[in-house]
């Protein structure tokens, strides 16, 4: 596979109808910038999202995603630099949780997001979007920008190839 089709994520189906994707790469960095990248506001809303509200575990906040998604949020596991767990949409039916591990190998810092919950007819496109955010956060690392739409676009064929097993 050439660069352009790398696919980084897997998905799988959990419940009837639902699924998981899960995204893992590995990054220049140490586990407490990658942690402030993960949760300082400012540095978050450079490659993911702008979040605004009460940012502790319990807390609610509203996300809105470069994807264009945008909604409530609570905060369920806060451990850094190691783990982040969000609940997205809490309480409906499009709730899904969110989650994010972080591990030292050597000088460089492991990342695994995990989302739980998607809707399988759903299931490609997030998968399209994870990696397309985790390449975007190397990129907000090493200082550089990124066009989330173009690579969301260029995911998704590889991800609706992965997906047809699912249903």
């Amino acid at each position: 596979m050439t660069a352009t089709t790398r696919v980084i994520g897997r998905l799988r189906s959990t419940a009837p109808g639902k699924g998981v994707v899960r995204v893992e790469d590995l990054y220049d960095t140490d586990p407490h910038d990658l942690w402030s990248a993960l949760t300082e506001p400012d540095r978050l809303a450079r490659w993911l999202a702008v979040v605004d509200g009460d940012p502790r575990p319990g807390g609610a906040v509203t996300a809105s995603f470069v994807s264009g998604w945008k909604g409530p949020a609570r905060i369920d596991v806060c451990d850094p630099p190691r783990h982040l767990e969000l609940t997205m949409d809490p309480g409906t039916e499009e709730e899904t949780v969110i989650e994010a591990v972080l591990s030292a190998e050597g000088e460089r810092t492991r990342l695994v997001v995990e989302e739980r919950g998607i809707p399988l007819e759903e299931i490609a496109a997030h998968g399209a979007g994870w990696q397309a955010h985790v390449e975007d956060l190397a990129s907000h690392l090493s200082g550089g920008g990124s066009d989330w739409a173009a690579r969301w676009a260029a995911l998704t064929p590889a991800y609706e190839k992965l997906a047809i097993d699912l249903a």
